[in-house]
C-alpha cells in the first residue's frame, strides 16, 4: 500500500477567499458549498481513550463526517509508543503532560499525574492492564442516578471492544512473578485467578488480562485497534498537534471549538451536530471551565465570562492511590517479561464488601523514586509490590489558577483526607499483607531483605506515616465531571452523557465516572465510548444538527457490530489524511 498524504492540521484548512466561511452543506470530507472545510457533522475532542472509539464508531456511516482534535501527534510508526514494555519511558517526557499535585498535607505532594499527549491518549502511555469493570461497579453508578449504566445494561459493551484483550502470555510469565502468584496463594489462601474477565470476582491472585498482542509486544491501544486500520475512511479527519482551548456556543447549544494549531494559528471548528469532549478528567472539566461552564463563583473570580453555571465541573476528583514495599533480591531479575508489572492481588478484607477491597500491583522492578525523597536507596535488583485502594474515600477537586488556557489547573486530590481514614487504613493493611506474601515460598528464596519501609517499621503509626509519604497513582484520575440524575446539584452530565442545561455536547471519558471502579479503568473507559456511540446514533431522528440555512443528510445510522480487527501494521502506510 503506497503510503497516504502526511496528517494536516485544522489550521490549513482555510476557505479559498481566506476568510472564516459560513456553514452550508457539506458532504463526508467537511467540505461545506464554498469550498471550506471546517465544518463536520461532528467534533471529537480528544483522540484518546474514549474519543478513538466515538470516531471510527461513528465514521462507519460514509456519510458521517468527523473531525478529531487531538493535541499531541500521531502514534503510527513509533516504537517508543506502541512497544508495551517501554511504557516507563514516556513518564515525564514529550507525550507527557505531566500535571502536578497541589500540596498534600496528609499524602505525598510530589506526585506527577501523567496525561498523554499523543493519539490513543493514555492508551498509548499505559500499561494496558485490562480489566472488565465488576458488576458492583456499574451498579453502583446507576444506584447513583447513571439511570441505564447498571451491569445488565453495560456487559454487552465488552464483547464489541475492538482490543485484542488477552492474558500475558506465558512466554512473558517470567519466574518470579509466578512464584509471587503461588507464594500469595499459599500465604492467604486466595485462588489463582487464569482470566480476570472470565467472571467477577472479590479476590484472587494471577497474570493480568492486557490489552496486548504478545508476538511482538506491541499495543493494543484505543487508536490501535479503532483508528489504524480506518485511516483511509474519507470521512475520518484527525487534526494532530492542535489544542482545543474554547468551546463556541450559540446560547445553549454548542456550535463548534476553537483550536490552536503548532504554528499558532487559531480555528473556529464546526459541529453541524454535536460537540464530543474527551479529553480526560484532567483537560475535560478544563477545558469546560476555560468556556464559562462551571461554578459562578469560581469563573467570575478569574475573570472568565460565564456562559453556563454548572457547580459540579471539577469537583469529585477521583484516583487510585497506593503505596510501596520494595525488597532487594539475591540476584538480577529474569528478563522476560510483558511490562514489568504483569502480576496482581485483590483481597477482600471486608466480608461484606461487593468486591475486592485492596489491590497490589506486582512489580518485577524496584520502583523507589518516591521513597529515595525520604533516604532510601534503589538496590541494584528488586521487586514492589503496591498496595492499593479499590474503592477510596477521599474526594480531590481540580480548579483553575489563571484565565489562560495555557495555565496548568490545580489538581488537589485531597489524598487521605477522609473522616474515617479508611484510605490510610487500607494501605497499612496493605503493607503487613504485602509482607506476608513476602515470607512465603517460593517467593521467599527470591528475597535478601526488605529495602523500604523495612522491617524494623512496624506500628500502625508509623506504617501509615510511610504510607502516605511516599503513596503514588497508578494515573487514574477520574470523576471530575460526573453523571447523575436530574435533581443532582452536583452532577455535570445526565445519564445520556449531556452537559446538564446545554445542547449539543456531550462528555465521554473518566470524567464522568460517578464513582471509582476497583479495577484498572481503562476498559471501562473504552465501553463509556463505545455506549457514547450508540446514545449518538440512536439520536439519528432527534433535530441535533446546528441549523446552517441549507438542508442536509443528517443520518448517523451506522454498523456497530463486534467487528474486532485489531490491525498492527504501524507503518507509514497508515498515516491519516486530514482533508
Amino acid at each position: 500500500m503506497p503510503p497516504m498524504p502526511p496528517m494536516r492540521p485544522v489550521a490549513e484548512q482555510e476557505s479559498q477567499d481566506g476568510q472564516e466561511s459560513q456553514d452550508g452543506q457539506a458532504g463526508p470530507d467537511g467540505r461545506d458549498s464554498r469550498g471550506s472545510r471546517d465544518s463536520y457533522d461532528y467534533v471529537v475532542v480528544g483522540g484518546g481513550t474514549a474519543g478513538s472509539v466515538i470516531a471510527s464508531r461513528l465514521t462507519e456511516d460514509p456519510d458521517v463526517s468527523v473531525a478529531v482534535i487531538e493535541g499531541g501527534p500521531s502514534d503510527v510508526d513509533r516504537p517508543d509508543v506502541l512497544t508495551l514494555r517501554r511504557w516507563m519511558g514516556l513518564l515525564g517526557g514529550e507525550l507527557d503532560y505531566d500535571y502536578p499535585t497541589t500540596e498534600q498535607p496528609r499524602g505525598n505532594s510530589h506526585i506527577r499525574h501523567s496525561r498523554a499527549r499523543v493519539l490513543g491518549g493514555c492508551s498509548s502511555h499505559n500499561t494496558l492492564i485490562a480489566f472488565k469493570p465488576l458488576p458492583s461497579d456499574w451498579d453502583e453508578w446507576a444506584a447513583a442516578g447513571a439511570e441505564g449504566w447498571d451491569a445488565a445494561a453495560m456487559d454487552p459493551y465488552f464483547a464489541r471492544l475492538r482490543n485484542n484483550v488477552v492474558p500475558v502470555d506465558e512466554a512473558d510469565r517470567n519466574a518470579i512473578a509466578r512464584d509471587f502468584v503461588d507464594a500469595a496463594r499459599s500465604a492467604l489462601g486466595v485462588p489463582r485467578v487464569e482470566g480476570f474477565n472470565k467472571k467477577p470476582f472479590h479476590e484472587g491472585v494471577g497474570f493480568f488480562d492486557l490489552a496486548y498482542h504478545p508476538e511482538n509486544n506491541k499495543r493494543s491501544s484505543a487508536s490501535v485497534a479503532y483508528l489504524h486500520p480506518f485511516l483511509d475512511r474519507p470521512n475520518l479527519h484527525i487534526a494532530l498537534e492542535t489544542w482545543a482551548y474554547r468551546l463556541e456556543f450559540d446560547g445553549t447549544r454548542a456550535t463548534g471549538v476553537r483550536v490552536r494549531a503548532a504554528d499558532g494559528t487559531e480555528r473556529l471548528v464546526r459541529a453541524r451536530r454535536e460537540v464530543l469532549v474527551c479529553a480526560g478528567a484532567v483537560d475535560t472539566p478544563r477545558l469546560l471551565l476555560h468556556s464559562g461552564i462551571g461554578p459562578r463563583a469560581d469563573l467570575e473570580r478569574l475573570g472568565i465570562p460565564v456562559v453556563h453555571d454548572l457547580p459540579g465541573v471539577g469537583e469529585n476528583l477521583l484516583d487510585h492511590p497506593e503505596s510501596v514495599i520494595v525488597w532487594e533480591t539475591n540476584g538480577p531479575i529474569p528478563e522476560n517479561s510483558a511490562m514489568d508489572s504483569d502480576a496482581g492481588l485483590f483481597v477482600r478484607r471486608d466480608p461484606a464488601a461487593e468486591g475486592p477491597d485492596l489491590m497490589f500491583h506486582f512489580y518485577q522492578i524496584p520502583f523507589t523514586d518516591n521513597p529515595e525523597r525520604l533516604g532510601y536507596e534503589r538496590p541494584a535488583h528488586g521487586v514492589s509490590m503496591t498496595p492499593n485502594i479499590p474503592k477510596p474515600r477521599s474526594r480531590g477537586r481540580l480548579h483553575l489558577t489563571s484565565a489562560d488556557p495555557e495555565a496548568k489547573p490545580a489538581l488537589d486530590f485531597r489524598y487521605f483526607t477522609d473522616e474515617d481514614d479508611y484510605d490510610g487504613r487500607t494501605l497499612v493493611d496493605g503493607i503487613r499483607i504485602a509482607r506476608q506474601v513476602a515470607a512465603a515460598e517460593p517467593l521467599a528464596n527470591w528475597l535478601a531483605r526488605e529495602v523500604c519501609p523495612g522491617p524494623e517499621v512496624t506500628s500502625d503509626e508509623e506504617l501509615s506515616e510511610y504510607a502516605r509519604k511516599v503513596a503514588h497513582t497508578v494515573y487514574h484520575p477520574a470523576g471530575t465531571c460526573r453523571m447523575g440524575a436530574a435533581g443532582d446539584e452536583q452532577a455535570v452530565v445526565s445519564p445520556d452523557l449531556r452537559i446538564r442545561g446545554l445542547d449539543g455536547i456531550r462528555v465521554a471519558d473518566a470524567s464522568v465516572f460517578p464513582t471509582m471502579p476497583a479495577v484498572n479503568p481503562m476498559i471501562g473507559v473504552l465501553m463509556v465510548g463505545e455506549k457514547c456511540a450508540d446514545l449518538l446514533k440512536s439520536a439519528t431522528g432527534d433535530d441535533t444538527r446546528t441549523d446552517t440555512g441549507t438542508d442536509g443528510d443528517t443520518g448517523t445510522d451506522g454498523d456497530t457490530g463486534t467487528d474486532s480487527d485489531t490491525g498492527t501494521d504501524t507503518g507509514t502506510d497508515q498515516e491519516a489524511r486530514i482533508r
